[in-house]
C-alpha cells in the first residue's frame, strides 16, 4: 500500500450525479471541507451521456416535468422543455455544479477503488491513481441505475442480447425482430425507439402496470396531479378515474391487468406505447418460459422467433467499493435509517438511494441537508448530534405511506414522497432547534 495521506479534517464525496452535488452543495453552506471524486470527467453522473457508466439512450428525457424534479434553489431555464431531454439535464448539472462553486472541489477521472474503516472510525480511501487518503468520513453518491440486473433463463438464445444499459441509437434495432423484456418505463421508451426500425416489436411482460399521460389538459401530469391534496384513499379513485379517461382501458391492446394498486409501484410515463400497440406497432407477450436457438417459449405457451432480446430488466444497488459488512444489509437493501445514514456509524452515509413517485431532485437534497446538518453538528458537538444519534439508531419510522408496496427488489427503498420529505424536514427543523453545545453526561 502506498502512504496514506492524511485528509481526516475533511469528509469525501464518491460521485458527482445530482445526489453527489446535492451532498456537495448542503455541504458547502453548512461549512463543513471535503474533497469530491468522480470516475467520468465531469458532473451529471448517468445523466451525461458520454459518461462510460451512463445509461442514456438518444430519445431519453425525464420522465417527471422539470418543475416536479429541479432544484427549487436553482429552478430550470423557462425554455427548457417540460419534460427535458438528456443533453438538457447534463448542462442544468453542469451550470448547477459551477453556480454554487462545486467543481473546484472535485477530482475527475479518478474512481475509489476501495473504502476501508481504519481503527479509529476514519476511512482509508484507495483510489484509481494510486494515491490512498484518509478522511474523517464518507457520503456514497454513486447512484442506484450503474450496475444491470441480468436475469437468468433456461435455455440458449442464440441470437443478440443485449442490456438496456448497452442501448444508445435505434438504429441498433434496423430490420431486426425484437424482443424488449420489461415493461418499466425505460423498456416502453425503447420499444416505442424500435417501431421506427425495426421488422417487428414485441414487449415482454411479466405484470402489469398502471399507465400515465406525460399531459393533462395541457399541463405536465404530475404538476396537475400535485394541486389537489386529498387523503390516499380518494385521490386513487380520483385518479384512477382521469386515468381512465385519458388512457383508456390498456387491456383492450393485450396489457396485463396490475396486480398492485395505483401508486404501490412506479407508473408507467408513455402515452406512445399504448399508441403504438394499438396501432399493432408493438404486440404484448407474456413472461419467458425458455430460449431455444433463436425461438422463445413464452409461459402461455405461444413461441416466436427473434433476432435481438434487449432486456429492461432494471438495476441493482452496488457499492463495489466497500466491503458488505458496512451496508448493515436487510435483505437487498443497505438498513440505513432515512435510506442515508447508518445506525451505528457517525460517518458513513448513503445520498439519493431512495426512489418515490414525484420526489424530484429536491426531495434528495432536503435528505443531503439533514446529513450536512448532522457531520456539522457532530463536528460540533451539540445537542443535535445527540439527539439524531438517538434517533437513528432506534426504529425507523414508516415511510410507505399507508401505500402496500410491491415485493420487489427495486422497490425495497421506495417511499412515500410526501412521508418522506415531511420526516426529513421535520428532522431538520428539530436540529435547529436543538444547535447548541451538547450539556455533559451525568
Amino acid at each position: 500500500m502506498n502512504q496514506v495521506e492524511d485528509r481526516s479534517q475533511k469528509y469525501a464525496i464518491i460521485g458527482a450525479g445530482p445526489a453527489g452535488l446535492a451532498a456537495a452543495r448542503k455541504l458547502k453552506l453548512v461549512g463543513v471541507s471535503f474533497d469530491g471524486y468522480e470516475g467520468h470527467g465531469d458532473v451529471g453522473g448517468l445523466w451525461d451521456i458520454e459518461n462510460p457508466v451512463s445509461t442514456m439512450y438518444e430519445s431519453a428525457h425525464l420522465i417527471s416535468s422539470k418543475r416536479m424534479t429541479e432544484f427549487k434553489e436553482y429552478p430550470m431555464r423557462e425554455e427548457v422543455a417540460d419534460y427535458p431531454a438528456h443533453h438538457e439535464m447534463r448542462a442544468y448539472f453542469r451550470d448547477y455544479a459551477r453556480h454554487f462553486g462545486l467543481y473546484e472541489h472535485y477530482l475527475f477521472n479518478t474512481r475509489v477503488e476501495k473504502a476501508e474503516r481504519d481503527g479509529e472510525g476514519n476511512w482509508i480511501l484507495t483510489l484509481s491513481d494510486g494515491a490512498v487518503r484518509r478522511y474523517r468520513g464518507l457520503l456514497v453518491a454513486n447512484g442506484t441505475l450503474s450496475e444491470p440486473n441480468m436475469p437468468a433463463f433456461e435455455g440458449e438464445f442464440s441470437g443478440e442480447i443485449l442490456h438496456s444499459s448497452q442501448y444508445k441509437s435505434a438504429s441498433l434495432f434496423e430490420g431486426k425482430r425484437v424482443l424488449v423484456v420489461g415493461a418499466g418505463n425505460s423498456g416502453c421508451d425503447i420499444a416505442v425507439d424500435a417501431c421506427h426500425r425495426a421488422k417487428s416489436v414485441d414487449l415482454s411482460m411479466r405484470r402489469g402496470y398502471h399507465f400515465v399521460p406525460k399531459f393533462v389538459f395541457g399541463l405536465p401530469a404530475d404538476a396537475f396531479g400535485g394541486k389537489i391534496d386529498l387523503p390516499l384513499p380518494l385521490k386513487r379513485r380520483v385518479d384512477a378515474t382521469m386515468l381512465k379517461m385519458f388512457v383508456g382501458d390498456p387491456k383492450r391492446l393485450g396489457f396485463p391487468e396490475p396486480d398492485h394498486k395505483l401508486y404501490e409501484s412506479h407508473p408507467i410515463v408513455n402515452s406512445m406505447i399504448l399508441y403504438h400497440a394499438g396501432h399493432g406497432d408493438v404486440r404484448i407477450q407474456g413472461d419467458i418460459a425458455r430460449f431455444e436457438g433463436k425461438t422463445v417459449h413464452f409461459k402461455d405457451g405461444r413461441s416466436e422467433e427473434y433476432d435481438l432480446i434487449l432486456l429492461a430488466t432494471g438495476y441493482r444497488l452496488h457499492y463495489p467499493f466497500l466491503d458488505d459488512k458496512h451496508l448493515n444489509r436487510r435483505g437487498y437493501k443497505p438498513g440505513f435509517f432515512l435510506n442515508a445514514f447508518h445506525p451505528e456509524y457517525d460517518n458513513l452515509f448513503i445520498l439519493g438511494m431512495i426512489e418515490a413517485s414525484g420526489i424530484g431532485w429536491e426531495g434528495r437534497a432536503e435528505q443531503a441537508e439533514l446529513v450536512a446538518r448532522f457531520i456539522d453538528a457532530c463536528e460540533r458537538n451539540t445537542e443535535a448530534a445527540r439527539w439524531f444519534r438517538d434517533y437513528k439508531s432506534g426504529p425507523e419510522p414508516d415511510l410507505s405511506g399507508g401505500m402496500n408496496y410491491i415485493k420487489l427488489d427495486r422497490m425495497a427503498y421506495y417511499v412515500h414522497k410526501d412521508t418522506f420529505r415531511k420526516e426529513v424536514c421535520r428532522c431538520v427543523e428539530k436540529m435547529k432547534q436543538l444547535d447548541r453545545p451538547a450539556t455533559r453526561a451525568a
